[in-house]
């Protein structure tokens, strides 16, 4: 009972809101955080199309490790980790079950066991690199890569929204809790009480989305006041923007170390597929 208490304790509703907003904001001080984001943008991209030009199982259990170990060392949220575990592990066994009622055998199983692998690496990978890049780093990426600035900084914006947002929406549904009167009778496996929080989680998004909109024009004015659209085709404001973006020795070090270990990989995938 003590071990199931501080279990409850620990990973609350607010365990879950500050795990979502690590990685939402990114971690500066991990080993891709410190790598500059065009560099991680292209790394993600190569690694993520790398599993759909082969169908060596042992290539793609060998990017499934090398993404694995990436993920660990960015210290991606346990939770992220745990949600993306339970959907693979839930993949596989929803695919065994359906192959082999439906009469199938074990090259079919295996054919579809390759599909997950390649999207589990995408997600993967995904997990690592956006998990490791602040929105400040992640919108002057994608402008520098010559993406509209509009786009790039709604990116920005909505990724620093994102925590109003949530507290909001917690605050609307705690006041709903205070003024609302919850069923004193629960029902059979508590469905009168499922009902209520439903009705209560629903009703929320309204009162969210027109704060939202009030917050959103706000915020329009107060960066047209600043001089925001003359900013976003001013090439000398966009130069100035992207002056902290460098390609130095540390990223010559990650495309080396990790162009090997990708190339290793695929010669070991090739090499034991041989034996």
């Amino acid at each position: 009972m003590e071990l199931i208490d501080k279990l409850k304790k620990t990973y609350n509703i607010e365990w879950i809101k500050l795990e979502l907003l690590k990685t939402a904001y990114g971690k500066k001080e991990t080993y891709l955080g410190q790598v500059d984001p065009r560099t991680v943008i292209i790394w993600y991209f190569i690694v993520s199309l790398l599993p759909w030009f082969t169908f060596n199982i042992f290539i793609l259990l060998g990017l499934m490790l090398y993404t694995s170990v990436l993920a660990v060392i960015t210290r991606v949220s346990p939770l992220i980790i745990f949600l993306l575990s339970i959907g693979i592990l839930s993949e596989l066994g929803y695919i065994f079950l359906v192959v082999f009622l439906l009469g199938g055998d074990v090259e079919a199983y295996t054919s579809l066991l390759i599909l997950t692998f390649k999207i589990s690496i995408m997600s993967i990978a995904s997990v690592a690199a956006f998990a490791s890049m602040d929105p400040e780093k992640l919108s002057d990426a994608l402008l520098s890569f010559g993406v509209p600035a509009q786009f790039s900084f709604a990116v920005s914006y909505g990724y620093r929204m994102l925590p109003i947002l949530m507290d909001e929406y917690q605050q609307i549904i705690q006041s709903f809790r205070l003024r609302g009167k919850a069923p004193q009778s629960h029902g059979f496996l508590k469905w009168r009480i499922i009902y209520y929080y439903t009705v209560i989680v629903v009703k929320a998004f309204y009162p969210m989305m027109l704060n939202t909109a009030k917050r959103t024009r706000t915020t329009v004015e107060a960066l047209e006041v600043r001089g925001f659209s003359y900013s976003l085709h001013s090439s000398e404001a966009k130069k100035q923007k992207l002056s902290h973006l460098t390609f130095g020795s540390r990223e010559h070090l990650f495309i080396g170390i990790n162009a090997l270990l990708l190339i290793v990989i695929h010669l070991g995938g090739h090499w034991h597929y041989l034996l």
